[in-house]
This record gives structure tokens, C-alpha cells and sequence, in this order.
């Protein structure tokens, strides 16, 4: 079967400013209970980071099985992303070694996008569609969680809050990263408001062979 690929129309694709960048899903994770959230003056939770194949998203809910599941409504961070270059700048800056994606108790771990330029976009990943509200700011539970100093270190760069817009599932990018329409990729095409005020999207898509 030929690759298929999830793209914007083609008028919210006109202009000079279109962009395109290669982008790999190479974690998810959910948790029952929270470890850190709410837990200043007491010591930390032991609810365990599941490590999942799929995850279903369910719009202005969060991921099914998550604690942040029907958290509150029109909660800004239903899902949360994370940068897997960052975990490992920050391990060589703390001189560490690399620990799994999952102490940083972020939903999707990503390769290949500065998740900071997803804040205030509409965004599609594998066909589920997703607003990018805030940083996920580092607090002082990363200084325990990773190392200490990981809490500065982080700063400005503690991956992407999201709202979830549409139903659907995301999957981790066993493949290799390729150019659009190869099989097994991912690729983040986005581009900037049209003069007119049109809002920007940006479009992660999955080929699927």
C-alpha cells in the first residue's frame, strides 16, 4: 500500500512561509496518580509512568488511563510533550547518564521539533488534533527526578502543554525517520497566519505503508 499522508488543505498551505521538518513519536507514557502535582511539603508518589504502544486521545478530556484523564475541564494540559534531545542535553550538561524518558512524567516524547514553537498553534499529530497552550514549566521535583540542577537546566525548555481537539490514537514511531510520503515517518509541516488572520496549523502526519 502507498504511503498516506495527513496534510493541510491547500489553501492554508499557500505562500513563501511553508515549512517542513522530520519529526519521530519515541515514547508514550500514562500514569494512574500523581507523583509531584500537588504534593509541595509532602514527599512525592509512587504511582508508576506506564510505557504504552498506543495511547487513545479523547477530546477535552486527556489520555484514557491518565491522571490528568477528566482532570478538569478545559484543562490546559491534558496532554504533555516532551523534547528527548532535551532530557539528553540536560544529562550532558549535569553529567549524568541518560535515564528513560519517563522520569520527566510527560505524555510523548518526541525527536526532532523545539516543542516551544508548537505555544499558541493548532497542530495535528497522526490524525488528532491538538493546541499548544504553555511551556510545562520544570519545578523543583526535577532536581529528585533526574538530578540536581535539572530544575534550572530545564528552564524555558520543560516541554509543551496541549489541549486534545479531536478523538483518536497515537502511536510510537517504531520506523525510521524519512522524507514526507516514505513509509514509516512522521513529518511536522507547518506554516505562519496568512495576512488575512488566518490561524496557523501545523500538521505532524503519519505515512503509513
Amino acid at each position: 500500500m502507498h504511503g498516506r499522508s495527513i496534510i493541510a488543505s491547500p489553501t492554508e498551505c499557500e505562500g513563501d512561509d511553508f515549512e517542513m521538518h522530520s519529526i519521530s513519536v519515541r515514547h508514550l507514557f500514562i500514569s494512574p496518580g500523581h507523583n509531584f502535582f500537588r504534593h509541595h511539603g509532602h514527599p512525592p508518589g509512587t504511582n508508576p509512568i506506564i510505557e504504552k504502544a498506543d495511547v487513545e486521545c479523547v477530546a477535552g478530556k486527556g489520555l484514557r488511563g491518565d491522571r490528568f484523564f477528566e482532570y478538569q475541564e478545559d484543562y490546559k494540559g491534558q496532554i504533555t510533550f516532551f523534547s528527548i534531545e532535551v532530557l539528553q542535553e540536560v544529562c550532558e550538561a549535569l553529567s549524568i547518564s541518560t535515564p528513560s524518558a519517563g522520569v520527566v512524567r510527560r505524555n510523548v516524547i518526541v525527536e526532532g521539533i523545539d516543542l516551544n514553537q508548537l505555544i499558541g498553534k493548532t497542530f495535528e499529530v497522526q490524525g488528532v488534533l491538538f493546541e499548544g497552550v504553555c511551556e510545562c514549566k520544570p519545578c523543583y521535583w526535577m532536581d529528585q527526578a533526574i538530578a540536581p540542577g535539572a530544575e534550572v537546566t530545564l528552564q524555558g525548555r520543560g516541554g509543551l502543554r496541549a489541549k486534545i481537539l479531536t478523538d483518536g490514537r497515537l502511536r510510537v514511531d517504531v520506523g525510521r525517520v524519512m522524507p514526507q510520503h516514505s513509509q514509516s515517518s512522521l513529518v511536522l509541516q507547518s506554516y505562519q497566519d496568512r495576512a488575512n488572520g488566518a490561524r496557523s496549523v501545523i500538521c505532524l502526519s503519519q505515512a503509513i505503508s
